[in-house]
């Protein structure tokens, strides 16, 4: 047994936990100068005027935009492989919706931004590619598993 059978209470604190999670999402679109849709959609206050994206901002901040997107995506993914139970707590969070909007904003807006940068270091490039190919590859995975658990399985059995 997994430690969610053991102890069902960890169910109500994923619940507690995923706002925080979708979170992450809206901190990188808003660091990348992007807006988010839908119920996490916050107003954009009016002095806000949106200057830096992904494109035009410094490469540290890129690298690490980067990375943290890789690591929470790598994460999401091998916590729902492990543990598939998880999916209908994701989905009351409208996780799949949330996941596709961002998927849509982020990734093309990240990858044109590696892309067009002009980096001294190739391995540099050559890193970053690998991390938000990667990141887009979980991504799509996570939605895949999310899809499985809550739309197809319950049709199956």
């Amino acid at each position: 047994g997994n430690i969610f059978t053991q102890q069902p209470s960890y169910f109500s604190d994923l619940d507690e936990t995923l706002p925080t999670v979708l979170q992450v999402f809206n901190n990188i679109l808003h660091k990348c100068g992007l807006q988010c849709e839908g119920a996490s959609a916050e107003p954009q206050k009016l002095e806000e005027k949106v200057s830096v994206t992904a494109g035009n901002m410094p490469l540290q901040e890129l690298k690490d935009i980067v990375l943290y997107l890789c690591d929470t995506c790598t994460t999401l993914w091998a916590f729902l492989d492990v543990f598939p139970l998880a999916c209908q707590t994701f989905q009351r969070h409208e996780f799949c919706y949330r996941l596709a909007s961002f998927y849509e904003l982020a990734i093309p807006e990240l990858e044109s931004a590696i892309k067009k940068r002009h980096f001294e270091d190739n391995s540099v490039f050559a890193d970053l590619w690998r991390r938000i190919s990667h990141s887009r590859k979980k991504m799509i995975e996570v939605f895949h598993i999310l899809i499985n658990q809550v739309c197809l399985q319950p049709i199956l059995e």
